[in-house]
């Protein structure tokens, strides 16, 4: 058994993971990061973020040179689909974006492990490399081991006709009819990927909206533009069973009649992955949910190990996990760090997207807060018309009193993008006087952000 040594060592080569090896590196320490996968990156850059909009990005290409790009006087004919080449092309900018942390590891001096680490007391990380196992010490250790899809009781998944994202994301032809259980981003974002590209799709939620916990306004709209997409939403439905039966998959539903259906994508949400990980061996226990508990600086219950990303809660979200990698870094370093957690932007890259940060309304009548608000039109923007883009609306809601912005909620072309400036201006206590006495260029489609901010106060120029 080999022994090295590390100032600090990160259990998880996921977005919080490199990114927390790469952060301590530039602060001077020696540092190192284990992961059990060939390649780093996680969920996000191998099996989720990255190569789930690569094919939301051909997929609306797809589906708009069939379909749209006559209105702009582009006339196609034989369109048809090479499904082959819209996976290779997914693969290569997975494989191009991992090789890439590979290249940032080796700029920065950081030491890579490939194979699955386990914490053996305060100080020390085993891991298996090439059927060598190694002791990796060092004063400090990260954990950031992420999460994993959840399953659900009666689900049976085989990996291929009934699976998770990462079997979504890979189904070797377009299934002629696909259930989706969970109305979530994952369920969404997939689902408009094979509705565009063929299939039937039918998304089964067991509250009565799709996109719980999103702003109630957007997400009644989000409904009712998938649903002239295409896809079907069957609302309150208590998914009892999935399994395949003759060739088929068949869903049952409570008090419904069997689905049956080619294939089944199970996107009910995400669990962390805090099992066999070596936490009973150095006393850390997790909630009843398997997160870890830590404290204001990340500290678990055990001095001198931390932990970030998903395995502590809270957003599931890579960027989330990036910046409470960077906070709990230099803070061990002894750096004054900070991080906002009410200025987390999300978003679904569904066409339209949809973009929000801060609090929704349904949040701040819970509160008792009283706010104004603001709407911006895409169908009153110059850009939006010329882009084809003017279904959509930003909303900004404001405290009624001081006027600081609260909660900005965007569905609409390019969202993803708008949303910066609202987390920006939250981050900073902005007003949203601030975002309307700030030029925007035109035409653009930021300017929707800025008529919604005019209209908080009632003096928006374009729209009705």
């Amino acid at each position: 058994m080999r022994v090295v040594e590390h100032d600090l060592v990160v259990l998880g080569g996921g977005p919080g993971g490199y990114v927390a090896a790469i952060r301590a590196a530039q602060l001077g320490m020696n540092a190192a990061c284990i992961d059990e996968n060939s390649k780093f990156g996680g969920t996000c850059l191998r099996v989720g973020c990255i190569p789930s909009k690569a094919l939301l990005e051909s997929s609306h290409i797809y589906h708009d040179t069939k379909s749209s790009l006559s209105t702009h006087g582009v006339v196609v004919s034989g369109v048809q689909l090479d499904l082959a080449a819209m996976m290779k092309r997914k693969e290569q900018i997975v494989s191009t974006l991992t090789g890439g942390i590979d290249l940032l590891f080796k700029k920065n001096k950081v030491t890579g492990y490939r194979g699955r680490g386990q914490l053996v007391d305060a100080n020390t990380v085993s891991v298996v490399v090439d059927g060598e196992t190694i002791h990796v010490k060092a004063k400090k250790i990260i954990i950031a081991t992420g999460s994993n899809p959840a399953t659900m009781r009666g689900v049976e998944e085989d990996g291929s006709l009934i699976g998770n994202s990462t079997a979504a994301l890979a189904f070797p032809s377009v299934p002629e009819r696909l259930v989706v259980i969970g109305g979530g981003y994952i369920g969404l974002e997939l689902g408009s990927v094979w509705n565009r590209l063929g299939s039937k799709v039918i998304v089964l939620e067991a509250m009565d909206r799709i996109l719980p916990g999103m702003d109630f306004e957007l997400s009644q709209l989000a409904h009712r533009i998938f649903a002239r997409q295409g896809l079907e939403f069957r609302l309150q439905s208590w998914v009892e069973s999935a399994r395949v039966e003759n060739g088929k998959c068949v869903v049952r539903c409570k008090g419904a009649e069997p689905i049956e259906c080619d294939r089944v994508l199970l996107a009910a949400g995400r669990v962390p992955l805090s099992q066999n990980i070596g936490l009973e061996a150095v006393g850390i226990a997790t909630d009843k949910r398997g997160f870890v508990p830590v404290d204001s600086n990340y500290q678990t219950s055990m001095p001198g190990i931390y932990a970030v990303g998903d395995i502590i809660g809270g957003a599931m979200l890579a960027h989330k996990a990036m910046e409470e990698a960077v906070v709990c870094v230099e803070r061990i370093a002894g750096i004054h760090s900070h991080f906002n957690y009410d200025c987390i932007p999300a978003i679904v890259y569904t066409h339209p997207e949809i973009a929000t940060v801060g609090k929704t309304e349904e949040q701040l009548k819970e509160a008792g807060i009283e706010y104004r608000k603001g709407v911006g039109a895409y169908g009153a923007n110059g850009r939006a018309r010329t882009l084809g883009e003017a279904e959509g609306r930003v909303k900004i809601l404001a405290d009624a009193k001081t006027d600081r912005v609260l909660g900005v909620h965007i569905i609409g072309a390019r969202a993803g993008d708008l949303i910066a400036e609202a987390a920006v201006a939250i981050e900073f206590g902005a007003s949203s006087e601030d975002i309307a006495r700030s030029c925007h260029a035109h035409p653009t489609l930021a300017e929707t952000m800025h008529e919604a901010a005019l209209a908080v106060d009632s003096r928006a120029i374009h729209s009705a």
